[in-house]
């Protein structure tokens, strides 16, 4: 199947647990294709992913990755020297946060390279160089991520599968049908119908220091995993060490929220620009690539938007091939478009501020939908 495919970098040795799982092979006189999915349009993908793996697009650039490691890690060592030569003082306090910040969405994009296992050939070393980015410099565990992540782009903007869209319909309303569904059923767990000017004060600010900070550390003691909750020890560790040493316990507390309050805001922005605009449903069975279409947009590329999102603005590359080292993502572009257009799939590609608004709109257009059904008697 084409996610299995999209998913495993080590086909050979996965198949080796699956083994156990074969019951047979399908009939001759069976389709291949389930009836939901387009045929043709599954061969064609089929045909570009051999394209793809013939021009070695998914072979990464160890020196890319590289680069980026040390430009974080330079960038969090900054962070510290500032207030350790010029004080601690409201300027030296400023520079020193926004690096900071800066360095830790850096590192998320980084993190999530490696846990897409694109970095390295070895499968292995991604899993390694993971927990150390995303354990010891951001203070999250790995498999927690991987856990979450893996949903979402199986079933991106699936109502009840991709955990990525489950503050519907607590936080938000999410979707046109889902928004009227709401609605309909006169349930109001928020007032939906000013949910695009709450958005602003909630989710970008709140999203970090709130809910993922308590539950990357529950989902790691549940499921015990021991080791990524020993790497993220290390984070707060070397965190309060070195910066205690220099701040007040007040001036501490005021760095590690409003960084943390900056780079969630920063990632919220860049992760639903690509996905909240986009049609979010119920699971409709569809073949792998309308249902990354569906759900998928992407931003107009530039050296500056490649990395301020960390190369999310080809969220419809990305999404169709996870495994995909990002510096390869405009290369495979053009032939994503190729096919898109030869099947009549929109392929869509904004501006960077576009995409932004986008976001807002669609929340405005969800909460009306809502408050229309809501009060319909």
């Amino acid at each position: 199947q084409d996610a299995f495919v999209a998913f495993h970098v080590d086909k050979v040795l996965v198949s080796k647990y699956l083994k156990p799982l074969q019951i047979g092979e399908l009939a001759p006189d069976q389709p291949s294709t389930e009836p939901t999915k387009n045929e043709k349009l599954v061969k064609d993908f089929r045909e570009l992913r051999a394209t793809v793996e013939r021009l070695g697009l998914l072979e990464p650039n160890p020196l890319f990755f590289l680069l980026l490691l040390a430009h974080i890690l330079l960038l969090d060592t900054a962070a510290w020297l500032i207030l350790f030569y010029f004080g601690t003082s409201l300027l030296p306090f400023v520079f020193s946060l926004l690096l900071l910040t800066i360095s830790q969405v850096q590192a998320s994009w980084l993190q999530h390279d490696l846990g897409h296992l694109s970095v390295f050939r070895k499968t292995k070393w991604n899993h390694l160089l993971h927990k150390f980015v995303m354990c010891h410099l951001i203070g999250a565990s790995a498999k927690w991520w991987t856990l979450l992540h893996s949903q979402h782009h199986a079933k991106p903007n699936c109502f009840h599968k991709d955990p990525d869209i489950d503050m519907h319909p607590f936080l938000f309303t999410l979707g046109k049908k889902l928004s009227v569904e709401l609605g309909i059923k006169k349930k109001k767990y928020m007032p939906y119908n000013h949910q695009h000017k709450y958005f602003f004060i909630t989710l970008p600010p709140l999203l970090f220091p709130t809910y993922f900070h308590y539950h990357t550390f529950y989902i790691a003691y549940t499921k015990k995993y021991w080791v990524d909750l020993a790497w993220m020890l290390t984070f707060y560790i070397r965190f309060f060490y070195t910066y205690g040493s220099l701040l007040g316990t007040k001036t501490l507390n005021s760095l590690i929220s409003l960084h943390r309050m900056l780079e969630s805001s920063w990632f919220v922005w860049v992760s639903q620009m690509n996905h909240i605009p986009m049609d979010i449903d119920y699971d409709k069975n569809l073949d792998w690539m309308s249902t990354q279409l569906q759900a998928t947009c992407n931003v107009e590329q530039s050296l500056f938007n490649d990395w301020f999102t960390g190369h999310l603005n080809f969220q419809i590359e990305h999404h169709l091939f996870p495994t995909m080292p990002r510096h390869n993502y405009w290369k495979v572009a053009p032939l994503v478009k190729s096919l898109c257009a030869k099947h009549g799939i929109e392929y869509q590609c904004k501006p960077l501020l576009t995409a932004f608004a986008d976001i807002v709109h669609s929340l405005k257009s969800s909460g009306e939908l809502w408050h229309d059904a809501y009060l319909h008697k």
